[in-house]
């Protein structure tokens, strides 16, 4: 396929998303968790939420994350290999929250790779070329397909799902659980149910220890 035609059909996805914009703009208000308080779990997770660790594990981070937010970049590896000291106890869950402008075409290039069994290797491709792509708050898609090169993706199938219905339902989903836990900025972090109380990775660090010695 020439890269030409993968372009053209990349451009497509605009059209697709750009309902997402308008839902995340006039969807309706809900409240908002009040920090180091539980929230609503079914909106926490989704079968549909790409994740690390075991099944089972009785410590689960849950992350709204932003592609070409540069701090998520920065916490991607610290939270890596906070997992790496308890790989048995901890599971990380990711969930969309494209608050970047274009970073919904991104989401969906990710969704896309994970139907390809390529989610984790793109996403960090990803946050390897970030400064190339991402830039002024602004996630330039076009700038993105030369970097998937090394992944193994099959690019034709990879423009052609960005545009599925369910794909685009299933970041629709995300915003929309964003929208109702309070998630204004990524990344944002709840750990068993319980948000951090600020911001910040020696936080996250504390709660999740503060969960696996209540765990145990």
């Amino acid at each position: 396929m020439q890269k030409k035609t993968i372009y053209g059909a990349a451009i497509a996805v605009f059209f697709a998303v750009a309902a997402l914009g308008w839902w995340l703009s006039f969807g309706s208000a809900t409240p908002q968790a009040t920090p180091g308080t539980s929230v609503d779990r079914t909106a926490l997770i989704r079968a549909h939420s790409p994740s690390l660790g075991p099944e089972q594990a009785p410590v689960v981070i849950v992350e709204f994350f932003d592609p070409a937010c540069g701090t998520c970049r920065t916490f991607y590896p610290m939270v890596k290999q906070l997992m790496a000291g308890q790989p048995d106890r901890i599971r990380l869950v990711l969930r969309y929250a494209p608050f970047h402008k274009g970073s919904d075409k991104v989401v969906a290039l990710l969704e896309a790779a994970r139907r390809q069994g390529k989610f984790w290797p793109t996403l960090e491709a990803l946050f390897e070329s970030q400064d190339d792509w991402a830039s002024n708050h602004t996630a330039k898609i076009e700038l993105v397909w030369k970097h998937l090169d090394g992944v193994g993706l099959n690019l034709e199938q990879l423009a052609f799902d960005m545009t599925a219905p369910d794909l685009l339902q299933a970041i629709a989903q995300d915003l929309g659980d964003a929208n109702t836990l309070g998630v204004s900025q990524t990344p944002e972090y709840f750990v068993n149910g319980r948000p951090l109380p600020s911001f910040g990775f020696e936080q996250l660090k504390q709660l999740v220890g503060d969960e696996l010695a209540r765990t145990r």
